[in-house]
């Protein structure tokens, strides 16, 4: 498996995410494009505090924003998502080619 997503870019959007408000806005862009008050009033944190984990979720290629007349609506940049994901699936492919040694080793020392 290729990774897509360098080491440094990964520990960035980790990094990124582990800020459980951050976590929250995702989590409130999965039903669709939002406004920054959409977003601010499912959340216990103001408007402004919204807008500053966007601008930071934007920097780090998290989320696009597109001009809606005088406001933005937000969405989650699914291509960072899949890169983010091919990140982490390196460790599962790691994780099922251990379990499979470990099955064979045992199904050997079975015989």
């Amino acid at each position: 498996m290729t990774n897509s997503l360098p080491n440094k870019d990964a520990e960035a959007l980790l990094d990124v995410c582990a800020d459980p408000t951050r976590r929250s806005v995702l989590r409130c862009l999965r039903g669709g494009p939002r406004a920054v008050g959409e977003i601010a009033d499912a959340l216990p944190v103001s408007q402004s505090a919204v807008s500053q984990h966007l601008k930071v979720l934007a920097d780090a290629g998290l989320v696009r924003w597109t001009a809606d007349g005088n406001r933005r609506l937000y969405r989650v940049d699914t291509g960072a998502l899949a890169a983010a994901r091919s990140w982490f699936d390196q460790f599962w492919d790691q994780a099922l080619d251990a379990f499979a040694q470990h099955v064979e080793h045992q199904a050997k020392d079975k015989k």
